[in-house]
This record gives structure tokens, sequence and C-alpha cells, in this order.
């Protein structure tokens, strides 16, 4: 068996304290489930913003965190906390695994398969600008707290070639780290995104974070895409994992996905011969 490691903590996506440790909780175990490994243990990471948070608010918090790892029969072994100004949480997670999958070892050929929509940034600096109510923003949240558990589970019955999750560097960051020897076909209209994001983008709503990522990345992707390619660059919390693999398969991961209730899981693309001296990796079409 091999161990493998991770970490990480976010700030407040949303309002409702329990329903943020959930996600926050989701967010770091991804990274785990990623690498085609179960959850073993875990330690909280709780940066207090005593000032404005009380014990019952926090409470709250830990007992979102925790019912996700029931969820995950990953167990809690502790913790640490400080108190901070700005409030904190996340998980140091272990998993173990007998093959772990990498994210730069896709084959040209294959097919790429994202198991949740995008936008998720988008949406929630909408909440928090006012822009969007929670009742909006109802499914975005339920994805965001929602395990890539099960999409692992059923990505281990086949070949799976490479596999990443989407989080902090947006779809694009993402897929640029699996294009180490290859280039990528990205087929923006086939990529799921939660409703509103279009009417957001429109409104400016566009966090600082996706912002960075779309000035960074955007000389390695050459866009046609025919409509706003901003959401392909935005932020994640918890977003979904895409998996690599042949084409011949990928249907039949499909529907065991959108079966498992990932339903808005889709194929976004297809891996190809990167041109020699091109620095461009991904092709959106």
């Amino acid at each position: 068996m091999l161990m493998v490691q991770s970490v990480d903590f976010i700030t407040p996506v949303v309002d409702d304290p329990y329903t943020y440790g959930q996600i926050a909780a989701a967010n770091a175990l991804s990274d785990i489930f990623a690498m085609g490994a179960e959850a073993k243990v875990a330690l909280n990471l709780l940066m207090w913003d005593k000032a404005h948070i009380d014990h019952k608010i926090l409470a709250e918090i830990l007992k979102g965190g925790m019912s996700k790892l029931n969820e995950a029969n990953c167990t809690l072994l502790g913790g640490h906390s400080i108190i901070d100004r700005e409030q904190k949480y996340g998980l140091c997670v272990t998993g173990f695994a007998k093959k772990v999958w990498r994210n730069n070892t896709p084959r040209i050929g294959d097919v790429l398969i994202l198991s949740k929509p995008i936008g998720s940034g988008v949406i929630t600096t909408g909440l928090k600008n006012g822009a969007i109510a929670m009742s909006e923003a109802r499914e975005c949240i339920d994805y965001m707290a929602m395990l890539n558990l099960k999409a692992m589970r059923i990505a281990k019955e086949f070949d799976i070639h490479a596999a990443t999750d989407i989080t902090g560097f947006g779809l694009i960051g993402h897929l640029l780290e699996m294009c180490s020897n290859v280039a990528l076909e990205l087929w923006g209209g086939k990529i799921s995104q939660f409703s509103g994001v279009d009417s957001l983008l429109s409104k400016g709503i566009f966090a600082g974070g996706s912002k960075a990522n779309f000035e960074h990345f955007r000389d390695r992707v050459s866009d046609d895409f025919n409509g706003d390619s901003r959401v392909f660059y935005d932020a994640q919390t918890s977003g979904g994992i895409v998996f690599a693999l042949c084409r011949e398969e990928a249907e039949k991961l499909l529907d065991k996905l959108r079966c498992a209730g990932y339903e808005h899981a889709s194929i976004i693309g297809t891996f190809i011969s990167p041109k020699e001296g091109d620095k461009k990796r991904i092709f959106l079409k």
C-alpha cells in the first residue's frame, strides 16, 4: 500500500457554518480522492476569528466537517487551532492506495471526463457581493459539499491514466498541469457550468484569484471558444475530478458517474500531440 497526504483549508464561502464546515472538509478530502486513495485519518486545522464567531458557530463548523469525515469513513485524530483575524478551516488528510493516480501522465488519444460543473468561484463571489440569493446558489452549494468519493471508487473500476481535482487554479490551470508531455483539445461547449454564471460574469463578478489565473495561464491557451471563456479560469472550491482514460472506456465510466449522482459529468476533451516549439498546450474550442 502507498500512503498519500494532503492539506487544505479555506475561508468561508457560505454564511451557514455547518455547510461551510462540510464544504471545507469535502475540499480537503478531494485531494486524496483525486489520487485514487481512500482517506483514513485526518487532523482538523482551525484558524478561529474569535472576534466575530462565537463557540456555538464554531461548533457547527466542526460538526459540518465531521459529517463529511464520517461519510468518507475517515477517522479524526485531533487537530490544531489558533486565534486569527480571518476565519479558516480545513483538514490534513492521510490516505492509502494500492496504485496512485498521477496528474501528468495522460496518453495521446485519451479523453477527459469532468465529474462536476464549474463556476463555483463566480457563484460564491456573487453571494458575497449580494448579487445572487442563497436560493439561486443552492445547486452550487450542494455540489461543493458533495464528496468526490463515489466518483473515485467508480473510476477505479477503469484504467485511469491520469487524474486531478479542480480547485484554486481553475479548470485551465489544473489541466495545464496534466499537459506536461501532451496537448489538449478542450471542448468548451461540453463543459457544464452552474446556472447563473454567465449572467454574473456579465456584471463583472469575477474573484481576484480567478483574475490572477486568467492573467497567468492564458498565454498557454489557444482560445477559439464562442463565449465568455473566463469561467474556465474560475478558481473552484471543492470542484470535480477530471479523469483521463481511453476513448473506448469513457462512455461506460460516464454512465456510471451519472447514475451515482454526478448528473452533470461530461466528456470535455481529448489529448493530442503537442506541436514542436509551441508553448500553447490547451486548444479551447
